[in-house]
């Protein structure tokens, strides 16, 4: 049974741009923008799964922000 929807976790690189990793699936992509790394997980959908109509319809995006801050 195919899934309708796809969850990429998207992390900033310590060293600029984007990382992003699917949850459940072997994709990894990497992007200099949120624009390039849009692209790049679409490209990488279309290389995962056989056929387009296997690629779940719904992509959804969760960004994950570290931020550090001095207490004192």
């Amino acid at each position: 049974m195919a899934t309708n929807e796809l969850i990429f976790l998207i992390e900033e690189d310590p060293e600029g741009g984007y990382n992003a990793k699917a949850l459940g699936q072997s994709i990894f992509v990497q992007g200099d923008t949120i624009d390039i790394l849009k692209t790049n997980i679409k490209d990488a959908l279309e290389c995962h799964y056989d056929t387009k109509e296997d690629i779940p319809k719904i992509i959804r995006l969760h960004t994950v922000h570290d931020e550090i801050f001095a207490y004192a």
